[in-house]
């Protein structure tokens, strides 16, 4: 599963291989709401053929009508704004009277969107920088903080994975987890010294590396916009990591398991020297409270969880799977309690 961005790249290559005049469209500045984020991109052929979005709605249907009525004609990138009064807002389907600024770019060998898909293919970091009077176009290497930016005449634009996941463990759980967070442009590294467990990877373009857990963690120099995701259920292979994760800048680290192993985890990591706020960092049991049961639905509530936590929203405690299903068992220990009769936790 490829992101957005790099589904976007590739058919812009492609048409361009084949001969289609094609725009590329960068969401480049919002006000109020918007139903796409800044960066986001679409290609648009010159017979209305698009991949990816910049609205999901009106503006797209605008824009096709365009390039079918006069071709793609445009010799050099043009800004275009959609959403100014509120009646053209709501004719745009611009919640809240929002407005929404786009580049449109015509697509040449300068354009250099086969060099650039290469770099982002590589994994790579890349900073695209567009001359909106020329045309021309820069590639550059890009820090993982960098943003776009629109500066005299110059449209900057990051491309590339900008955020790591490492995944602890190469099972069935891990393939779907993966699969997923590729989709959601994390750049995803899989950590596993079983070699059983290597050798039945499916997953194209995730390698799974050989190595110690622990000594991966400190190699890859985890920073704020790096997660780890420890899949194993065995404490040879996740504890020794989940404690050098915990010590690092790492903005999410989280453990699958039950709630008892939960517990017993913590008790296990509280002999390294680990702080009680450093404990307090670790997600477990992983993920969001959604009745999950199948690999591929616990991958969804993992990366649901991670999701809401880089954009910086706080989730209320009874979304957490611990206290849902404590929350779902009090009635059953009232009870019991009540007939004094001795239950299991499980």
């Amino acid at each position: 599963m490829d992101s957005i961005d790099l589904e976007v790249l590739k058919a812009a290559d492609a048409w361009l291989d084949e001969g289609h005049a094609c725009e590329l469209v960068t969401v480049v500045q919002t006000w109020g709401s918007s139903p796409r984020p800044v960066g986001a991109m679409m290609v648009i052929r010159q017979d209305g053929r698009i991949i990816g979005s910049v609205s999901g709605g009106c503006i797209e249907d605008d824009l096709i009508a365009r390039v079918r009525g006069a071709e793609v004609k445009r010799s050099a990138p043009e800004l275009v704004t959609y959403g100014i009064s509120a009646e053209e807002a709501y004719r745009f389907g611009l919640p809240c009277g929002g407005t929404i600024k786009l580049a449109i770019e015509p697509l040449a060998e300068k354009s250099k969107i086969k060099q650039l898909l290469a770099h982002v293919t590589r994994h790579e970091l890349v900073m695209r920088q567009l001359d909106l009077h020329s045309g021309a176009v820069r590639l550059a290497p890009a820090t993982t903080g960098a943003t776009l930016d629109l500066t005299l005449g110059v449209l900057t634009t990051i491309h590339g994975p900008r955020w790591r996941l490492l995944i602890i463990g190469a099972g069935q759980l891990s393939q779907f987890l993966a699969q997923i967070a590729t989709g959601l442009d994390y750049q995803v590294v899989v950590c596993d010294p079983r070699e059983e467990y290597r050798l039945a990877w499916q997953v194209p373009d995730v390698e799974v590396i050989h190595a110690m857990p622990d000594d991966l963690v400190l190699e890859m120099k985890m920073d704020s916009r790096t997660a780890v995701v420890a899949l194993t259920h065995d404490p040879k292979l996740d504890d020794l990591a989940l404690m050098e994760a915990l010590k690092s800048e790492a903005f999410y680290v989280g453990a699958i398991g039950s709630r008892i192993n939960n517990a017993r985890r913590r008790e296990r990591l509280k002999e390294f020297d680990l702080s009680d706020t450093q404990l307090q960092r670790l997600h477990g049991p992983i993920g969001l409270y959604i009745g999950s049961k199948t690999p591929a639905e616990i991958a969804i509530s993992i990366l649901a969880e991670l999701t809401a936590i880089r954009n910086g929203v706080a989730l209320p405690d009874k979304m957490s799977v611990a206290a849902a299903k404590d929350e779902i068992e009090m009635p059953l220990w009232t009870v019991a309690e009540q007939e004094h009769v001795p239950q299991q936790v499980n």
